[in-house]
């Protein structure tokens, strides 16, 4: 996501970079082509001219003319103005005063309300959360098995009755959550290609159903500057305390998330970053901004990986690499973990300068499902001890994983290399020449 619009703005930030001092006419040009990149990436005209009056004000004054590292203070200028822009806090979701937190969720058809409700479900559970689905969307049949699909698949009660009208199915869903000591409750609620009267007046017929805490609108991020119209369109009838932008990881521009806040005066509370039902995440102002202009997410990157990752089985395989048993088997291991966090992709752009330094790189998920086909041809023992695999063995593992005899050696030499560099680095070693570094034995202090 936003792909495009952070290699013009790194570009842009790269040639600031090479001068000692900025003038005013230096900082005019550098604004003028983030205005360009931004406009470019569909961010709305308004919010373009109101953020760059914003970062001028500030960068041709004192703050930025008589730094000491001018180029880097005008970077940091337009991250804060951003983080402004996408709204400076995260906004969390309501905490009712009694449970359960009502949640109704609202649409058009096509923008992925439907999975986004069971994506949510799923964030909130495995927050410790106990939540319920309620398929109130009685105009699409298909709606209605799909979530119920959907909740068997996360491990979440769904609540149907296909022979009463929306309001009244709410209401005996409200009563069946607080019956069954359910403390969140998401509706899924009917959706139309358009906006008219009779969505409006279905969807305001069972907001008084359930007098709900947040009304979440999905928007489609792919559509761009019409999904911040649709916004509005629903802002005429009815008041929403929030968006969801979906297919985020499918646009490289990114208009609509950098507009949506500013334009509907609604912060964004999740975005949907993958088709998976994981794929769903808090919205966070200032880890977006960092992300547009290259500096990375680690603090993401860290949860994610929070979420995947067993405590102690972590330890157990950096216990390994200190005293370099790490095998084929633990690489494995390791790699599904890494699988479980998302795109490799998506990963690699949460670090800081990736995106620039790795911008021609081909990161291609499927040379690394080739590894693991390879490695899981192999037999435990093979695994625990890659020596015994002689050429007969290396042809039938290539058979068994669809690969060639090359790509077996190819793997088998990465991996002795990475096992060498774990030895010497646990022997003090640096990979780094001139660097030293302290021994790291079993017993070594951390």
């Amino acid at each position: 996501m936003f792909e495009a619009l952070s290699d013009q703005l790194n570009d842009t930030f790269a040639r600031l970079r090479s001068k000692g001092r900025l003038s005013e006419t230096d900082v005019d040009a550098a604004l003028r082509e983030v205005r360009i990149a931004l406009l470019e990436a569909d961010v709305n005209v308004s919010v373009v001219k109101s953020m760059l009056a914003r970062v001028k004000e500030r960068a041709v004054g004192a703050e930025v003319m008589k730094s000491l590292t001018p180029a880097q203070q005008l970077i940091k200028i337009v991250h804060e103005e951003l983080i402004v822009t996408l709204g400076e806090d995260e906004a969390p979701l309501a905490r009712p005063a009694a449970p359960p937190l009502v949640i109704l969720i609202a649409g058009l058809q096509g923008s992925g309300k439907t999975t986004t409700a069971a994506k949510l479900a799923r964030h909130l559970k495995s927050k410790g959360r106990r939540p319920m689905l309620v398929a109130a969307d009685l105009q699409r049949p298909a709606a209605i098995d799909q979530l119920e699909k959907l909740g068997v698949r996360i491990g979440v009660p769904v609540y149907t009755d296909r022979g009463v009208k929306a309001p009244k199915l709410v209401k005996g869903a409200l009563k069946a959550a607080r019956s069954d000591s359910l403390n969140v409750v998401i509706i899924d609620t009917a959706g139309r290609l358009q906006i008219d009267e009779d969505l409006m007046k279905e969807l305001a017929a069972v907001h008084k159903a359930a007098d709900p805490d947040e009304v979440l609108l999905v928007l489609d991020a792919m559509t761009g500057q019409e999904a911040v119209n649709v916004a509005n369109g629903f802002l005429d009838y009815i008041d929403l305390t929030g968006l969801i932008l979906t297919k985020l990881d499918g646009d490289a521009r990114g208009g609509a998330a950098i507009s949506a806040r500013e334009v509907t005066g609604r912060p964004i509370k999740f975005v949907g970053v993958g088709e998976g039902i994981d794929d769903l995440d808090a919205f966070y102002p200032e880890r977006m901004a960092s992300r547009i202009l290259g500096m990375g997410d680690v603090l993401s990157l860290i949860e994610k990986a929070e979420t995947v990752y067993d405590e102690q089985e972590a330890e157990l395989a950096a216990a390994k690499m200190r005293d370099a048993s790490f095998d084929l088997e633990d690489f494995l291991d390791q790699f599904q973990q890494i699988k479980k966090m998302g795109p490799l992709q998506q990963l690699v752009g949460m670090l800081p300068g990736a995106g620039t330094a790795l911008r021609d790189v081909e990161i291609d998920d499927r040379r690394l499902g080739r590894v693991e086909a390879i490695i899981r041809s192999m037999t435990q023992t093979e695994r625990r001890d890659p020596k015994l695999l002689n050429g007969s063995r290396k042809r039938r593992i290539a058979s068994g994983s669809g690969t060639r005899p090359q790509d077996v050696n190819i793997l088998l030499k990465q991996f002795a290399e990475m096992q060498k560099m774990m030895k010497d680095i646990a022997g003090g070693k640096s990979p780094i020449p001139g660097l030293s570094l302290p021994a790291m034995g079993r017993n070594q202090k951390r």
